[in-house]
């Protein structure tokens, strides 16, 4: 059986612990290899290595820099096919929905390669008599990636490339439920030309998460995933002294007002709600209908659900399995919680036909209508593919449920009035907002990143606020006197003349 190990100085290291996990094939239930958990000894071995290769890498011009991220962008570009096989095998989101994964975080990379400019300070001659000012920035040290089972390759890639580009050394701690992308980004780096240590994968679980929070070389901590996660991620971090972006979960909801094109709505809920199985934090979990919509609204929906074919995402289907036999039953009993508390189930994907092996983690879209606030179908974030409509009398109405949510990630609305656009881009609380997109996902150069209990930390992913995370920034103020005028106490605070 395969042996998943960690990424270490440059080459693969087994691992020396006994302690191991399974990693799962999730459309046929196979185990198909095992990952290492590091203990102490691997923890401080990743970081020593990359906190020496840190020094020498701090110190490589930008330009010799950004031409490496360059070569990592080539690679990618010509082998993403490979790397899309590996996410649908372990993570089993069907190949397309892999593919465009690859595609979203390899425009973080093209972003990087523009960290020349991003990186340019700012010049003030002569502020006062003979004094310049100006600005640079520097990179970190060592810093630590913490991402999630559902894009193994997307998350770390809103990261690492802006990261290694300003400077930085990285330790990646990728989920233990589908690891290997992690390994085929480290390999493909090395042929890319990066110095060993500069990028080093740590497997693992509690241990090693808890290792790098706590580690004083380790200069930050980017996190996604769960809100209870983040807020632990955020509080111990930060107690040690660390830099901190920490994304939580998410319940993103989509308002359909009456003046809405019910069609591209539905299609919208449709794709938003069950695209990768509902394993997004950007997935569309609730639909707001508002008005006299919901009944037109939720048959649409319903029609458009019955068409999806479930199965192995390596074959031609269009929602693959969930990730973990685990997960696929918390998500069942969370179907299971809805009809209990009285909410109408219009379409159930528990007993779903699978284009699939038997054994496969499979549950099919699930869609509930009258749902209320009060149901834990609406108050939790259930991660899988169930989608909820609520009903609303007005926009106001809608816009209050809205900002009532606990989360603040992503929003949507769908009108043809761009009066009700604009006003519920200026008054909802939350920190991405999509007009007629059901996904408002930025592009890399803008900064992903909720508000409220989906953010802990105040700044995003990628864009201009992660060049800013991933390094710090010095003002100096010079003076070069005139030999023949200087000298001469002056015990007064310095002032411009």
């Amino acid at each position: 059986m395969q042996t998943i190990g960690h990424w270490i100085d440059g080459t693969n290291h087994p691992g020396s612990g006994s302690r191991v996990g399974d990693v799962t094939n999730p459309a046929t239930g196979e185990v198909t290899g095992q990952v290492a958990f590091a203990g102490p000894e691997e923890i401080e071995s990743a970081v020593a290595s990359a906190k020496k290769a840190s020094v020498d890498w701090a110190a490589t011009s930008v330009s010799a820099r950004t031409q490496v991220v360059f070569r990592f962008r080539e690679l990618l570009s010509s082998r993403k096919e490979e790397l899309a096989a590996i996410i649908t095998a372990e993570h089993g989101k069907v190949r397309s929905d892999a593919l465009g994964e690859v595609a979203r975080g390899q425009e973080v990379v093209e972003f990087a390669c523009g960290i020349p400019h991003l990186l340019k300070g700012g010049n003030s001659p002569q502020v006062s008599s003979g004094v310049d000012v100006k600005s640079i920035r520097q990179p970190l040290g060592v810093v630590a990636i913490i991402s999630p089972f559902n894009f193994p390759a997307m998350v770390p890639m809103w990261f690492f490339p802006i990261a290694i580009a300003a400077g930085n050394a990285v330790v990646l701690k990728p989920s233990e439920k589908d690891p290997s992308a992690a390994i085929w980004m480290a390999e493909l780096w090395r042929e890319a030309g990066l110095p060993a240590g500069v990028f080093t994968v740590l497997q693992g679980d509690k241990v090693a998460v808890d290792g790098l929070l706590d580690h004083p070389d380790v200069a930050s901590i980017s996190f996604v995933g769960s809100t209870p996660i983040a807020e632990y991620v955020y509080e111990r971090a930060s107690r040690a002294g660390k830099r901190v972006q920490a994304l939580g979960g998410a319940k993103n909801h989509m308002v359909v007002l009456p003046d809405a094109d019910l069609d591209l709505a539905a299609d919208a809920a449709v794709s938003a709600g069950y695209g990768s199985a509902g394993e997004r934090c950007m997935a569309i979990s609730v639909v707001v209908a508002v008005g006299d919509t919901g009944d037109a609204l939720v048959h649409k929906i319903a029609e458009r659900t019955h068409t999806l074919q479930v199965g192995d995402g390596a074959a031609d289907t269009d929602m693959g399995p969930l990730v973990t036999q685990a997960h696929r039953d918390k998500v069942a009993s969370y179907v299971d919680a809805g009809e209990t508390e009285g909410a109408t189930l219009v379409v159930d994907g528990r007993s779903v036909d699978a284009q699939g092996a038997a054994d496969g983690f499979w549950l099919g879209p699930t869609l509930f209508d009258h749902v209320t606030p009060s149901m834990s179908i609406y108050t939790d974030e259930i991660f899988g593919p169930v989608l909820s409509v609520v009903r609303a009398d007005t926009y106001q109405e809608a816009l209050d449920l809205v900002n009532a949510n606990r989360y603040g990630n992503g929003t949507a609305i769908f009108t043809s009035n761009g009066g009700a656009a604009r006003a519920f881009e200026q008054d909802v609380q939350v920190g991405m907002i999509g007009v007629n997109v059901p996904i408002p996902v930025p592009m890399a150069y803008y900064s992903f990143g909720g508000w409220k209990a989906s953010l802990f930390g105040d700044t995003h992913a990628h864009g201009t606020e992660g060049v800013h995370f991933f390094t710090r920034g010095k003002v100096v103020t010079t003076r070069w006197p005139d030999p023949a005028t200087a000298g001469g106490l002056e015990l007064a605070f310095p002032k411009n003349h």
